[in-house]
């Protein structure tokens, strides 16, 4: 009897030993095939993205583009009021009411009020795309952005009433929190529903958008300078609340970011969103390009890519912030505040007022081509390194001439010279810098970290902007300085010092998955290496070595729900045709 109780025993403690190892090699047997069905999808998904054609990508994604550029119109309100606040310094009538009085001068914006008011929006708008890298990822883009044009419609009674500097001021810092939000959110959200070969374009046509405000604002000021009244400037200021007016009910009914909802673990409304941004296409499968996000952020949770503002300072992602951020600046240090839209400078330099906004509106249609120009002609042909190089080159030069003509400003031949060429200035910023100042950011930070980065890259942008807005008052105020056209020669040196930056750290990054450019960040590729490098992201081996290398501990959840939704109803697609219809 006692033999049979220790046998029993015996076998008991043995079935108990062998339970928890059969378990485990069903877990470790579910967790491989997890992981090939995940990368054999998104591998599909990634070389048809990466085959697609332009012209096909416009034929399959035509909502996708409608939505971003209905984002993306947000920002003509910022680029709208940078032209207004800036050009009303030469209005008399706004001069009169918000200025003093100076001999021999006449009605004057003292330079520390030039400043501030320069600066009023930018201040705001740094705050307000702070908070955005917040605020977007508790909520999502569309909320954040719908709640912003309600608040800001309130925000513009105060500048449109303002009765002294002072509250006109405050309602310039209110309205520019808002405008933060709207400049950090398009160019993240164009980036992350557009397919690769779209991205730069859209992302980049956040810059048309500051072009189109800036053309309708120069057109506004055009007809209303000749206003000897108060309307002269109410009026312009009244006109955006049009803005909120139309792009509210428009944007109620916008999809969600998918890569948001894949970072919320909501994978079924990620395919809805997926489904509502493109059509209907045999070889073009929403689940492939789900599987695909939920690749590319599974990759980045196994490179240890946090999702907080002090992650963006840590191992690989400290260059990613550095890059985006300089990238950014570079278009405040190529020399904008003073030769883009520079009716003050044209004014200082003796041109009449007529002269000056006809040379403004010209200038800023100009740039409207240049816009084009770039997207048709530079874009397709050329990487990303390489425009923002000879860009940024030769707008060094430009500057370098304007400053050495200023030796002879008493010759209308050379005033009328100078205004020439910032005109041309202002072509090459658009062809190059201008758009790229808003495409790089948003490709180049990891996509967990790339509303934070894109919110960093442009507050880098406002802080650089004080700074010359602040400078440039007293540079070519009557009243302080007066270096006039000399002033040119102090931006063709930060217009260097960035060729140089760029030429050792900016990498190229034209065609290149999201998934890529994580891998050779990680590996640490020098940037004059990015375009030659060939990378494998289907590399297991590869991806476990860099997993190691930058001490992650693998914390995955929920792997059966998601295979279960990337691979139900995928059937037996065929990879080659899928990839070839792509490319036709």
């Amino acid at each position: 009897m006692n033999g049979n109780t220790e046998i029993s025993a015996a076998e008991g403690e043995a079935h108990t030993d062998t339970q928890p190892t059969a378990a485990a090699s069903v877990h470790a047997l579910h967790e491989d095939l997890y992981h090939k069905r995940l990368t054999m999808n998104a591998k599909l998904g990634a070389e048809v993205e990466q085959r697609l054609h332009p012209l096909r990508a416009i034929r399959v994604y035509p909502k996708a583009i409608f939505w971003c550029l209905m984002v993306s119109m947000c920002v003509v309100m910022e680029g709208y009021d940078t032209i207004l606040i800036a050009n009303f310094y030469a209005f008399p009538t706004f001069a009169k009411k918000y200025g003093m009085y100076f001999p021999g001068v006449g009605y004057q914006l003292t330079a520390p009020w030039q400043a501030g008011l320069s600066n009023a929006s930018g201040v705001g708008a740094f705050f307000g795309a702070l908070a955005n890298g917040y605020l977007v990822s508790w909520f999502g883009k569309k909320r954040v952005v719908l709640g912003a044009l309600l608040i800001l419609s309130c925000f513009i009674f105060m500048t449109f009433f303002a009765p002294n500097i002072v509250v006109l001021c405050v309602g310039e810092v209110l309205s520019g929190f808002e405008w933060g939000i709207f400049a950090t959110t398009a160019p993240a959200y164009a980036s992350e529903v557009l397919p690769l070969s779209l991205r730069v374009y859209l992302t980049s046509y956040t810059n048309m958008c500051f072009i189109i405000g800036q053309l309708i604002a120069a057109g506004v000021l055009a007809s209303l300078v000749h206003l000897n009244s108060e309307w002269s400037y109410r009026i312009p200021f009244g006109l955006q609340w049009f803005w909120p007016a139309f792009l509210f009910p428009v944007l109620l009914f916008a999809p969600e970011s998918p890569w948001h909802l894949v970072r919320k673990r909501r994978l079924e409304e990620a395919e809805k969103a997926l489904i509502r941004l493109q059509s209907k296409s045999p070889n073009i499968n929403p689940k492939h390009t789900l599987a695909t996000i939920v690749h590319t952020n599974e990759l980045e949770e196994e490179l240890a890519v946090g999702a907080s503002y002090r992650d963006c300072f840590k191992a690989f992602e400290l260059r990613r912030t550095e890059i985006a951020c300089l990238a950014f600046a570079g278009q405040i240090l190529s020399g904008s505040s003073f030769a883009y839209n520079s009716t003050y400078f044209f004014q200082q330099i003796g041109l009449s007022s007529s002269e000056t906004y006809n040379l403004n509106v010209g200038g800023t249609a100009l740039a409207l081509v240049g816009t084009f120009a770039s997207w048709f002609v530079l874009m397709p042909y050329f990487g990303r390194r390489t425009i923002y190089l000879w860009g940024m080159g030769t707008m060094s030069a430009i500057l370098l001439v304007i400053g050495i003509l200023s030796v002879r400003t008493s010759s209308k031949v050379i005033v009328t010279t100078q205004a020439a060429l910032t005109l041309v200035w202002t072509f090459v910023f658009q062809l190059s810098v201008g758009q790229l100042g808003w495409a790089l950011p948003a490709e180049i930070g990891s996509t967990r970290l790339r509303q934070k980065t894109v919110c960093l890259a442009r507050n880098t942008y406002y802080i650089f902007s004080v700074i010359s807005n602040v400078l440039e008052p007293y540079l070519l105020n009557p009243t302080r300085w007066n270096l006039r056209g000399y002033t040119a020669l102090i931006w063709c040196g930060t217009a260097l010092l960035t060729l140089i930056w760029a030429y050792f750290r900016l990498p190229e990054t034209k065609g290149r998955p999201y998934e890529e450019i994580d891998i050779m960040f990680a590996k640490k590729i020098s940037a004059r290496n990015f375009k030659a490098y060939h990378v494998d992201v289907y590399n297991e081996e590869q991806k476990l070595r860099l997993a190691v290398q930058h001490s992650v501990i693998e914390t995955k959840g929920n792997h059966s729900r998601v295979e279960n939704f990337l691979t139900e109803g995928t059937g037996e697609t065929d990879v080659e045709a899928s990839i070839e219809s792509a490319h036709v």
